[in-house]
């Protein structure tokens, strides 16, 4: 079993508190967060963002995986993850994910790497994670 961390701290409370987040791999460190990074346009990150990178990531790893796996040796895979967050009452959810895979994979049929796709969105572990519809478009030229 693998175990990945990453911490987050928060310095006042509510609109007012500012945050930071660091990651186990260094890759983070100590990258602001908070109320204007969500919901307004200031510098730093934010949990959505956060999630649509780790689906993108996953997704397109697990659809390489799947492809090699078929036997093909060479391709291009690009992904953008739009994570929808939607207000829920007095607070907010993560709807959906929506996946946009733009691949070249020589020697591949539609209709084969549609089914080789399918799998892959199904079989990420972050697709698994998410409790949200999970949606896919690809291109394939």
């Amino acid at each position: 079993m693998i175990t990945r961390t990453a911490t987050a701290r928060y310095e006042g409370l509510g609109k007012d508190g500012k945050g930071h987040i660091s990651s186990q791999s260094g890759v983070l460190e100590n990258t602001p967060y908070g109320f204007n990074t969500r919901f307004g346009d200031e510098k730093g990150t934010n949990p959505e963002e956060l999630i649509a990178a780790s689906h993108s990531a996953c997704f397109t790893m697990a659809l390489s995986f799947a492809l090699a796996g078929a036997g093909f040796t060479e391709g291009t895979l690009e992904t953008t993850a739009k994570v929808k967050l939607d207000k829920d009452g007095d607070g907010f959810k993560v709807s959906r994910s929506d996946l946009e895979l733009t691949a070249s994979i020589p020697g591949i049929s539609a209709d084969q790497f549609a089914e080789i796709a399918a799998g892959a969105k199904a079989n990420c572990p972050i697709s698994k994670l998410l409790n949200a519809e999970i949606t896919l478009t690809h291109t394939l030229s």
